[in-house]
C-alpha cells in the first residue's frame, strides 16, 4: 500500500484538484533526459537502473518513480511507503527540480512545505487496515 503523489504542471492559483479545470491539459514536465538528468542532480541516492521506474530509499521509508517511457514526460508519480515527515523532503525538492507542483493523490491538495496532513492520514489508514508497522 502507497501514498501516491503526482508531479505535473498546473495552473497558477490552483491549490487543490478540485480547482483543476475540466479541459486543462499540462505541459511536459520536459524530455525524458533531461527529466532524468533533473531527478539524478536532486536526489543522486536514487536507483535508475530501471529509467521508467526509479527507487529512492531511506531507513524509514521508501520512493517508487514511475517515470514512465514516454518522450516528453508529462508527469511522474511517486509511490510512497513507510513512515516519517523527512519522506516529504526529496518530494518537494522533485517538485522543484521539475518546476512544478507535488499533488497528494488521496486529499486531492497541493503538497507545500511543512503540509503534512496527507502523509499523516495516509499512516493512520494504511495502520487501521494493514495494522501497525513492524
Amino acid at each position: 500500500m502507497s501514498w501516491d503523489v503526482i508531479l505535473l504542471h498546473l495552473p497558477d492559483g490552483v491549490t487543490s484538484a478540485q480547482g483543476i479545470p475540466a479541459d486543462y491539459i499540462p505541459a511536459p514536465l520536459g524530455r525524458r533526459g533531461d527529466v532524468l538528468a533533473a531527478v539524478t542532480q536532486v536526489v543522486p541516492d536514487v536507483d535508475l537502473s530501471d529509467p521508467e521506474w526509479g527507487e529512492l530509499s531511506s531507513r524509514t521509508w521508501s520512493i517508487e518513480l514511475n517515470i514512465g517511457s514516454e518522450d516528453p514526460v508529462d508527469s511522474v508519480m511517486l509511490h510512497i511507503r513507510g513512515s516519517g515527515d523527512e519522506v516529504l523532503t526529496p518530494v518537494l525538492r522533485l517538485a522543484e527540480a521539475l518546476r512544478c507542483k507535488a499533488l497528494d493523490c488521496a486529499e486531492g491538495n497541493l503538497i507545500t512545505l511543512g503540509q503534512t496532513s496527507g502523509w499523516h492520514a495516509f499512516q493512520q489508514f494504511r495502520e487501521r487496515v494493514m495494522g501497525p508497522s513492524q
